[in-house]
């Protein structure tokens, strides 16, 4: 028997469908649903390494903890990690198969690879009651249309019905609703059933007029409105880039600990990946991140974070071309706190051997670390276990980056003594661990010797715990979905499928 499903569109990138897809996740658990997220085909540089050692977008690892479930290769088949604005690497069921060019992708490669995304969805539809897919950008690209395979490609072969988030807070969003569905084929239309408006702020009973509009001129009902929440973000997924000098949280956090605050600055890279990593520092009270790009802004800060990024050699030359480098060896020298995770690990080496990523063979890095780096083209996914400054910890790995240390004191070992990944000299940490700093013994310790180095009154929090947070977090994209959608006609879309007999809107996708 196979399970119901639902495809979750957007009118535009960043409409929401992540955040939504969560929420109906996280409500369908709760009513007893045994439920599975999907996402066909993902652009992202934010990823995950599930247990079975496999590299999946970091919403859908979001996903699957709403559905109380490990993630699993399946879940994402195809994961699109750009390195630069042309090319991306293709992430196939988990591990890497090489680099393509956008024009070569959409060119006939994304069209090979239905069926290994239809063979996922139909293994998942077959394991759980329900699976909650998630499209990508806007199912009415009419220029992608005929490779698509994650919107109305995907809803076609699988017969799924398709609800369209729309986020009303940029504004447009009934001429994006009404558009999006006029812009898609008779065949895609009949899949198409109906809205749900997102980020709404206000008196819901000034905008229902609109949807009573909308519905006389679509045939097609809204299915919910959902009110503006801050701090409601998941795992960024589809953007190459962050707003710089932005906070890191939205919503107002507990009062510090101690007198002081601590101020964290994360050099915003180009093709910065997993900066997730800083969440949990950003999490806790007392504690506030910013992404920087200018030498000048690193002045007043505690810590400088330098982040994982797709393109290494690219990243570091931004460093310098922008007087970062400088700055950043300025502060080791003067035993000011630095962290580089990953990509950002690497730049503070030595030296980078690389013929992999971006060629361009032995580049100096900033000599902060005794470490050397070489490029190998089978790319380590791990998750690994030790222990740092007398705390257990737990991270993934995605690099293609052999480190070869060579002194300073070992970061993370086995809790033998064994040096495990990344070394400290002075003030001056660097790890190929992500997501070491959801570990909340590791993380309070590692805060607590940079507020000293800064001479900062900073205490962390006893009793902030990241996973409580992010489980309070699915919780309340939960509530939003019981809350504000229409649930019984969401449940009848899932277990059905889309309504029969919608009208034609016309004019339907160009010839």
């Amino acid at each position: 028997m196979t399970g119901g499903g639902l495809l979750v569109a957007g009118t535009t990138s960043d409409a929401g469908k992540s955040v939504v897809t969560a929420g109906i996740c996280r409500w369908l658990v709760r009513q007893g649903v045994k439920v599975a997220p999907f996402k066909a085909q993902n652009m992202s540089l934010n990823s995950f390494v599930t247990r079975e050692g496999a590299e999946i977008g970091r919403a859908q690892a979001m996903q699957a903890q709403a559905c109380r479930i490990e993630p699993t290769a399946l879940m994402n088949p195809v994961l699109l990690k750009p390195g630069g604005e042309r090319s991306s690497q293709v992430v196939l069921l988990g591990r890497p198969v090489g680099e393509m060019s956008a024009r070569g992708y959409h060119g006939g490669r994304q069209q090979q690879l239905l069926g290994t995304v239809l063979d996922s969805l139909a293994q998942l539809r077959a394991t759980y009651d329900a699976v909650i897919c998630e499209g990508a950008g806007s199912p009415a690209e009419i220029n992608l249309r005929r490779t698509d395979i994650v919107n109305m490609g995907i809803a076609r072969n699988a017969s799924l019905p398709v609800l369209v988030v729309g986020d009303i807070d940029r504004g447009g969003v009934f001429a994006s609703f009404f558009g999006t569905v006029a812009l898609l084929s008779r065949e895609d239309q009949e899949l198409v059933a109906g809205f749900l408006v997102n980020k709404f702020r206000g008196d819901v009973s000034l905008l229902e007029p609109g949807l009573d509009m909308l519905h006389g001129l679509t045939g097609r009902h809204t299915y919910g409105v959902l009110p503006f929440r801050h701090g409601l973000g998941i795992d960024e997924e589809d953007g190459l880039a962050v707003s710089l000098r932005g906070a890191v949280r939205e919503s107002a956090v507990a009062a510090p600990v101690g007198e002081d605050v601590l101020r964290i600055a994360v050099c915003a890279v180009p093709l910065m990946s997993n900066f997730t990593d800083v969440d949990a520092l950003a999490a806790e009270p007392g504690v506030v991140v910013r992404f920087v790009d200018r030498p000048e802004e690193l002045a007043d800060a505690d810590l400088v974070v330098v982040p994982g990024t797709r393109g290494t050699v690219r990243a570091l030359q931004w460093l310098r071309e922008r007087g970062l480098a400088d700055a950043l060896r300025r502060r080791a020298a003067e035993g000011r706190p630095v962290l580089g995770i990953c990509g950002g690990f690497q730049i503070l080496g030595e030296h980078i051997e690389d013929d992999v990523e971006s060629r361009a063979g032995r580049v100096d890095g900033l000599g902060i670390l005794p470490v050397r780096v070489r490029f190998a083209w089978e790319k380590t996914l791990e998750r690994p276990v030790g222990e740092a400054l007398g705390e257990p910890v737990e991270g993934y790995e995605i690099h293609h980056g052999v480190a070869d240390v060579r002194g300073g004191e070992a970061f993370i070992s086995d809790g033998r003594g064994h040096g495990l990944d990344g070394c400290r000299v002075g003030q001056t940490w660097g790890t190929h661990w992500h997501g070491s700093l959801e570990s909340d013994g590791f993380r309070r310790a590692f805060l607590r010797e940079v507020a000293a180095a800064a001479g900062r009154r900073f205490v962390p929090a006893p009793d902030t715990s990241f996973a409580a947070l992010r489980e309070e977090q699915l919780d309340r994209l939960g509530d939003l979905i019981e809350q504000h959608a229409d649930t019984d006609a969401l449940w009848r879309l899932i277990e059905s499928g889309a309504p029969r007999g919608l009208p034609f809107v016309p004019p339907g996708a160009p010839a």
